[in-house]
């Protein structure tokens, strides 16, 4: 499995996130290549991220909101 995290510097959520998911695959005894990519909204944009955080499993967003760039 293949986790992407897409968060703008100093997002408020990312050390929740970083523990969620550590937690997450713990418990289900899953392992996952986790990555953190901190980047600024117009290469947010570009990507077509929904917010900050985005989360990507396997190249899916887990929670698309329907907006594009960070908000």
């Amino acid at each position: 499995m293949k986790i992407d995290c897409y968060l703008f510097q100093g997002c408020g959520s990312e050390e929740i996130l970083r523990k969620n998911i550590a937690e997450a695959l713990a418990v289900d005894r899953v392992q996952a290549k986790v990555t953190f990519h901190v980047i600024d909204a117009e290469r947010a944009v570009a990507i077509g991220l929904s917010g900050s955080p985005s989360v990507f499993v396997d190249g899916k967003e887990i929670q698309p909101q329907g907006t594009v760039g960070f908000s």
